[in-house]
């Protein structure tokens, strides 16, 4: 009998709880339907003319797959809105010459985060991934590999710090 009543006590606590978990790993307030996405300007100093919008439409894309919520221009329960602040290539391994082994692509993107019914949840956050290359190629050789490899893990961070909350 006891453990019936702890068992029924454990299953209203989980069904009163007010937070919608999906199988995607999102947990979505139930009464928020529908999200804007802004398009993610570009600031960064060195110039990839694609970069914006490919990371736009990748972030587009991950809630469409992955959340119930419908996207609108404005006006969304949520809105996501940034910007690339940085579009970076440093030496990432120096072979005994002093010489660039492989070379390493940064992006950083500044992203703002706001959920019109629930404001705790609001940030202001920046977020950064990389990806390595031979230093014997040129970055024109493999610029369009890196940056869908940078987007995918951009996007995942986004995804998971906005409605994964990871």
């Amino acid at each position: 009998m006891r453990r019936l009543i702890i068992l029924l006590a454990a299953a209203i606590a989980v069904c009163s709880c007010s937070v919608s978990y999906s199988f995607s790993g999102t947990s979505i307030q139930p009464d928020v339907n529908t999200i804007t996405i802004n398009y993610i300007e570009y600031r960064a100093l060195r110039v990839n003319p694609s970069l914006s919008n490919d990371l736009t439409e990748a972030i587009r894309n991950q809630f469409r797959r992955m959340t119930r919520l419908e996207q609108v221009d404005r006006d969304g329960d949520m809105e996501i809105s940034g910007e690339v602040t940085g579009y970076d290539i440093s030496a990432a391994a120096v072979t005994a010459d002093e010489v660039a082994a492989r070379n390493k692509l940064t992006v950083t993107v500044k992203i703002s985060f706001s959920d019109k019914k629930h404001p705790e949840e609001d940030f202001d956050k920046s977020f950064s991934a990389y990806a390595e290359y031979d230093s014997t190629n040129t970055l024109d050789a493999v610029e369009s590999s890196l940056c869908a490899e940078i987007i995918e893990k951009l996007v995942e961070d986004i995804f998971n710090a906005s409605v994964a909350q990871w």
